[in-house]
């Protein structure tokens, strides 16, 4: 959800800045900017829309300078337009900012009293405003911004940039994440290692409530305190930075096609070397004193959780509880030194994630975490993270992060087992084996991609579709209704099929699809019936099921998508290949933008 740069360099700053926002893209935005400063004078240019349209601006009215900073917006406070789009300026200072100010109004209403003009609907212009009055008040700029910081209330990242000051920007988080990259005579700042990629390996990243002074020869951090620090500097594989499309027309086609790769990658990082039992990184969790599990997330990575609570319960016999970080700390839920809570988020910087992970601290026994950055926020504030391995996602709609959160998940969910006496060596050793036919297998569900591909023809004129599943496929039912109405934009639903008769029932006409998710597992026949009380009410239903399910289950039906057969417990990884293609295909076939779906962002880094 928005993203900035910074570039103190030695070439013009303007097209490194386009090249670095260009990698935040799959944050979402709807609008960007660019500010310099040249010969000492701060310009500013901007647009509404995709970064192509500040490019153009660029070539008709280009602008100087060395050094600058740069943000995409996501919309929260006023419309997308060129007046709203940040850099926000206020005589000598712009500002690009991730977050929200929550006192704006107050600081705002306290500067018109000192005759300030406010120009947009924003509250970072607040922000610009607040730092310029300080200005006026004869404070120099480092003293300026960071008297500027200490008025602020909310979640952010700042960055200030100063007329006549070329060698100088001062940035600072709260909550939104900050890194800092080295480079030979250059320093950069940006939202994430991803925008300081084509720059500099070398990356510092910011702690809460820290603020940094850049110039040229380096970076002078001060804490919550205002006390010098130190931060450490690692080195980044730049490898691992890069997002390509390739031959795929969408990131996220792409990003499907990789999750038999990405997924088999994962498991040889949790699976010992005779690949018949769960070591490695989960050997850092300690299940042994942990009376109950608490699982906290949001949006995909929730359904991954409600899959994982199915796992902890069968095969490790824990005592689990799951809930949606937004509703979680406002709920005031007791917490005991026996629970151990878990966090799961692909950014590691979702802010209702990490201000649940904040409540439990010092609450639950242990605080574990799920994530895709282990530089992340949550991640450093974990007793132990646990990394998906997934590589860099680009597209909005979560693909291969899922199917790689579910196998670590799953991976702690057997060491669980193991570790608490309820899950043999034998056991565990097939389980494991099976977990390595997952690549295999969901290559096989990929082989599907035509039949669905034409399939969508149908489900594009929907108005409406609901999603099955009992069981394991329940989660999978949500998620895929999720996927579907993300990017299509198609109102899509995910039931447990025994509640249809207590009210979803009644939606059920021949213009409303039916997707019912239903592997030959010790529910079929149960979730076959439901789907029977579907179709005697003129519902047309799209089966996804195995070989054996469709011969016994295809009388009646629309549609038949055919999957391979796998173990029950493993099933959810296979049947998320289906439930991505279909809100793929669907929205290929509706012309929407299929990576960045409208008012929607990546990485969620506000409440």
């Amino acid at each position: 959800m928005c993203g900035i740069i910074g570039i103190l360099g030695e070439h013009s700053a303007a097209p490194l800045m386009v090249e670095a926002l260009r990698r935040l893209e799959y944050r979402g935005y709807d609008s960007a900017g660019i500010a310099t400063v040249h010969d000492g004078v701060l310009g500013r240019r901007r647009a509404v829309g995709k970064l192509g349209a500040l490019a153009d601006l660029l070539v008709v009215d280009p602008i100087q300078g060395r050094s600058g900073i740069g943000h995409t917006r996501w919309a929260t406070h006023g419309k997308p337009t060129v007046a709203n789009a940040h850099p926000h300026r206020s005589g000598p200072v712009a500002v690009v900012h991730n977050g929200i100010i929550e006192n704006f109004r107050e600081l705002r209403a306290e500067l018109e009293g000192k005759g300030h003009t406010f120009v947009t609907e924003t509250d970072t212009e607040t922000v610009a405003v607040l730092c310029a009055q300080n200005l006026a008040d004869g404070l120099p700029p480092i003293e300026a911004a960071v008297a500027t910081l200490k008025r602020l209330e909310g979640a952010f990242a700042l960055c200030f940039l100063f007329e006549g000051e070329d060698d100088l920007i001062v940035a600072a988080r709260r909550g939104s994440p900050l890194a800092i990259g080295h480079g030979e005579g250059e320093m950069f700042v940006g939202s994430d290692a991803l925008a300081l990629a084509p720059f500099t390996r070398r990356i510092t990243y910011l702690n809460d409530g820290d603020h940094v002074v850049l110039t040229r020869a380096g970076a002078e951090i001060f804490d919550t305190d205002g006390a010098a620090t130190d931060r450490p500097t690692k080195t980044v594989a730049l490898d691992n930075m890069i997002a390509e499309k390739g031959e795929h027309r969408h990131f996220m086609s792409k990003e499907v096609h990789e999750q038999p790769e990405v997924l088999s990658y994962a498991l040889q990082h949790y699976a010992g070397p005779g690949r018949d039992r769960i070591e490695g990184a989960a050997d850092a969790v300690d299940f042994t004193g942990t009376d109950r599990l608490i699982m906290v997330a949001c949006g995909t990575a929730f359904y991954a959780c409600q899959v994982a609570k199915y796992w902890f319960e069968q095969i490790a016999g824990m005592v689990v509880e799951i809930d949606i970080a937004s509703e979680f700390r406002y709920r005031n839920p007791p917490l005991r030194d026996s629970d151990m809570a878990l966090f799961v988020s692909q950014s590691g910087e979702t802010a209702d994630t990490l201000a649940a992970l904040n409540y439990c601290k010092g609450k639950a026994g242990s605080i574990v975490s799920v994530v895709n950055a282990m530089e992340s926020s949550i991640a450093r504030a974990s007793d132990a993270a646990l990394p998906i391995h997934a590589g860099v996602e680009v597209g909005v709609a979560s693909t291969k992060a899922f199917s790689c959160q579910l196998t670590v998940l799953l991976s702690l969910a057997i060491h669980a087992g193991r570790t608490r006496g309820h899950l043999s060596a034998a056991d565990e050793a097939q389980l494991v084996s099976r977990m390595f036919e997952l690549p295999r297998l969901m290559n096989e569900a990929i082989a599907t991609e035509p039949q669905i591909a034409k399939l969508a023809q149908w489900l594009a004129g929907a108005r409406d579709i609901l999603f099955l599943g009992r069981g394991l496929m329940y989660p999978m039912a949500l998620e895929g209704a999720l996927k579907l109405k993300e990017i299509s934009y198609i109102h899509a639903e995910g039931y447990a099929s025994g509640e249809l008769k207590h009210g979803p029932i009644a939606l059920i006409d021949e213009n409303v699809p039916v997707i019912v998710f239903a592997p030959r597992d010790a529910l079929f026949e149960k979730l076959v019936s439901n789907m029977q009380e579907v179709m005697a009410r003129g519902g047309r239903v799209l089966l996804v099921t195995d070989a054996e399910g469709a011969e016994i289950a295809r009388h009646g039906t629309a549609e038949v998508l055919v999957m391979p057969t796998v173990d029950p417990r493993l099933a959810p990884m296979v049947y998320a290949i289906p439930a991505q293609l279909i809100a793929y295909h669907t929205a290929v076939t509706k012309g929407t933008d299929v990576d960045q779906p409208r008012n929607l962002a990546k990485s969620v880094t506000v409440e």
